[in-house]
């Protein structure tokens, strides 16, 4: 049987490297995960309460395809007391997850060919969608020079031939923790409008942040964005695959058409669970003291064992290091790393596939003990 072009996308690296670290594992080795962005704790107590309640007393039939009312509105509540930005309910769109989000919003705002200009390095799946989905994702590359975040400077660069459609955002990012100030926002936001492009920015990490930058919405610069969000990171809710968007008046039907016939709905159960997370702030900063604590541990232990050249770590729960002084094989580091301490991290070529082989992402999401002994053992192995 011949396999359309669609599936041949590039692997998610990071998933292939749980595998390995899963079956070390299984094979009796004290396997650390640094690999995933997972949080190491459940979802909230509220959450998993009100679960088991509607398993016992509510039929779970198929929602709307933009989502249950009432959780729409406490997300539209959570943009006016969250950032002070009046967010019509008429206006959030319930995803299964971020990913389902990311496919909505490509598909609504864009034709094939459609070309969208996204920093690199990136989350992966941000590419391999777009090609999935016959668009070309155009690398905007940064640096530490430039905080690894896209600029005002490079998008109206990127623009300047006139052949971009869009330019996808993501403050927090994946894999660096970088953030976009406020007011490069602005100006991002100014460009793209100049430019006639469509504004998509990835909000999933937001509420975790740590004050080096301060966190605003791109909804706050520009109401026309289109802004995808997620309960599966500060929410701790990964394998309830729920997310939400806060799109243009004008996209609400075309994207509430294609999420009829592409997901029918997102699983009501999920939905019903996350009306209680925005209740549940007490147990999740909680949680996020926890990421505090493991970000000062390796920012001031990942030096000591070679790690010396480290992104700013403003949001999210990652660090992202420059290993060229120690090798220009990421994958091959990782594997020996997780070979001889048993520690699971991703190459940085997940989310750069050229200059990625000079970079590997930690992720702090799991428990601060582990965090102290995974700076231990790398320290033990003496990669310097």
């Amino acid at each position: 049987m011949k396999a359309s072009k669609r599936g041949q996308v590039d692997p998610f690296i990071v998933m292939d490297v749980m595998r390995a670290a899963n079956a070390r594992e299984a094979a009796g080795h004290p396997v650390i995960h640094m690999e995933v962005g997972q949080p190491g704790t459940p979802a909230p107590r509220r959450v998993r309460d009100a679960a088991a309640a509607a398993l016992s007393t509510h039929r779970l039939g198929y929602a709307e395809a933009l989502g249950l009312p009432e959780l729409r509105q406490r997300i539209a509540g959570h943009y006016a007391q969250g950032y002070g930005v009046d967010v019509p309910a008429e206006r959030v769109v319930i995803t299964s997850g971020s990913s389902g989000g990311f496919q909505l919003a490509f598909l609504a705002a864009f034709d094939a060919g459609a070309r969208i200009a996204l920093a690199m390095p990136a989350y992966p799946a941000y590419r391999n969608i777009l090609k999935a989905l016959d668009l070309e994702a155009v690398p905007v590359v940064t640096g530490a020079d430039a905080g690894y975040q896209m600029t005002a400077s490079a998008l109206e660069d990127a623009a300047r031939d006139g052949t971009l459609d869009g330019v996808l955002i993501a403050s927090p990012a994946n894999p660096t923790g970088a953030m976009i100030a406020p007011d490069e926002l602005a100006a991002i936001a100014n460009v793209a409008r100049a430019c006639d492009l469509t504004l998509i920015s990835d909000e999933i990490y937001h509420r975790l942040t740590y004050g080096t930058v301060a966190e605003t919405t791109a909804l706050a610069v520009d109401d026309s964005a289109i802004v995808v969000n997620s309960f599966s990171k500060y929410y701790s809710m990964t394998g309830w695959r729920i997310g939400w968007m806060i799109v243009p008046e004008e996209m609400v039907r075309p994207i509430e058409r294609l999420a009829q016939n592409l997901f029918i709905s997102v699983p009501t159960l999920s939905q019903i669970a996350a009306v209680q997370a925005f209740d549940a702030s007490d147990e999740l900063d909680a949680n996020f003291a926890v990421y505090r604590a493991n970000r000062d541990i390796l920012q001031a232990g990942l030096p000591q064992a070679g790690f010396t050249h480290l992104a700013p770590s403003d949001g999210a729960f990652y660090i992202y290091a420059d290993v060229a002084h120690l090798t220009n094989d990421s994958e091959a580091l990782c594997q020996r790393i997780l070979r001889e301490a048993n520690i699971a991290v991703t190459p940085g070529t997940d989310f750069d596939p050229v200059a990625g082989r000079t970079t590997v992402r930690f992720s702090f999401a799991g428990q601060t003990g582990q965090m102290a002994e995974a700076v231990d053992r790398l320290t033990a192995l003496k990669l310097a």
